[in-house]
């Protein structure tokens, strides 16, 4: 129970620095905060392996690095689509 807990700490943690260091308005406040947390961890883990330090499963370093291109790739596709509509 506490691992899940943990975790879910970890992706709103990690989610949020992204964000931050993007400068780029995530949508959903906490929630989406904690998917973009837990996308960037799977992406950030994809692109550049399991490396730095280990927190509740995570590799902080890559899931930061990876939240942030997942926060600006959401934030180009959700200009876009305002720029269309």
């Amino acid at each position: 129970m506490w691992g899940i807990i943990i975790s879910i700490v970890m992706a709103v943690l990690i989610g949020i620095i992204g964000d931050s260091l993007v400068r780029h308005d995530m949508p959903g406040g906490v929630l989406g905060s904690m998917i973009a947390g837990f996308a960037g961890a799977w992406v950030g883990a994809y692109l550049f392996g399991s490396w730095g330090p280990e927190i509740a499963g995570f590799a902080v370093i890559p899931a930061i690095i990876g939240t942030m291109l997942f926060v600006f790739v959401l934030g180009l596709l959700g200009s876009v689509l305002r720029r269309a509509a």
